[in-house]
C-alpha cells in the first residue's frame, strides 16, 4: 500500500515521491543548517523528537518501566536452546503490558541518514537511499524503524545547492542529509527487543513507527 506522505518544504528542501506528483514550488534559498531545537519547533505540535539518549530513555520508561535484564535474556547466546524462547516470551509479555498505553497515541520523530544519488534531470532532483541511525542509551542500542521503509523518494532544492551537490557527487564524494520520519508506534508489537548481529550480547531495542511524514533537513552536529 502506498504510504500517505505529506509533501512539504522544510529548510529549503522539498520532499516528494518520485512519481505521482507534479506540482510546482517556488525557488527556495540555500537551506540553512538547523539546530535540533529549531527542528523540534518545526515538527507538528506534540511530536516528541527521539534523538538524544535521555529523551529516548524517558519515552521507553513511560511505556515499559525498566530495561530488560539483558544478561538473563541472552544466556549462552544463540547456542543456548532457550535463547529464542526467552526472547519471544519477553516480547509478548511487554506487548501485553504496553497495550492501550496513552504514550502509543503520541507522535514521535526520529532520524535516519540519507545519501543522494546522481542528479536525475527527468525529476529535477536526487534519488535518495535511506539508512538507520543507532543511538546508544542506558537501555541498550536503539534503532527506530519505519513499519514500511519509504521508497521512491526524490530530493529537490534550489539551483545553487543542486549544482553544488551534483558536482560533489560527480567527483565521487558522498552527499548525506538528515531524514526525519514522524508518526506513531504501531499498536501491536510496537517495540521489539533483540540482540545485535554485529556485537555478541549487545541488547538492541527497535520501536516500530507507522510513518506519516518525512522531512529532509540539514542538522548541525
Amino acid at each position: 500500500m502506498r504510504m500517505p506522505f505529506r509533501i512539504l518544504t522544510l529548510a529549503g528542501l522539498l520532499l516528494m515521491p518520485a512519481e505521482g506528483w507534479n506540482g510546482a514550488t517556488d525557488e527556495a534559498g540555500v537551506p540553512p543548517r538547523l539546530s535540533l531545537q529549531e527542528l523540534e519547533g518545526m515538527l507538528p505540535p506534540g511530536t516528541r523528537l527521539m534523538v538524544h539518549p535521555a529523551a529516548i530513555e524517558k519515552f521507553l520508561a513511560e511505556l515499559d518501566g525498566a530495561p530488560p535484564d539483558w544478561g538473563t535474556l541472552y544466556g549462552r547466546g544463540h547456542q543456548d536452546p532457550g535463547h529464542d524462547d526467552r526472547l519471544f516470551a519477553f516480547n509478548r509479555e511487554r506487548d501485553a503490558r504496553r497495550g492501550g498505553h496513552e504514550a502509543l497515541e503520541k507522535a514521535v520523530a526520529f532520524l535516519w541518514t540519507g545519501e543522494l544519488s546522481r542528479y536525475d534531470p527527468g525529476s529535477d532532483g536526487f534519488p535518495i537511499a535511506l539508512g538507520p541511525k543507532l543511538v546508544k542509551t542506558a537501555w541498550g542500542m536503539v534503532r527506530f524503524k519505519p513499519e514500511d521503509v519509504p521508497a521512491n523518494l526524490n530530493v529537490t532544492t534550489d539551483v545553487i545547492r543542486r549544482e553544488q551537490w551534483r558536482r560533489q557527487i560527480e567527483r565521487g564524494h558522498p552527499v548525506e542529509i538528515d531524514v526525519v520520519m514522524s508518526g506513531k508506534l504501531i499498536p501491536d508489537e510496537s517495540i521489539v527487543y533483540d540482540f545485535s548481529h554485529d556485537e555478541e550480547g549487545l541488547g538492541l531495542i527497535m520501536p516500530f513507527v507507522r510513518v506519516e511524514r518525512v522531512d529532509f533537513v540539514l542538522i548541525d552536529p
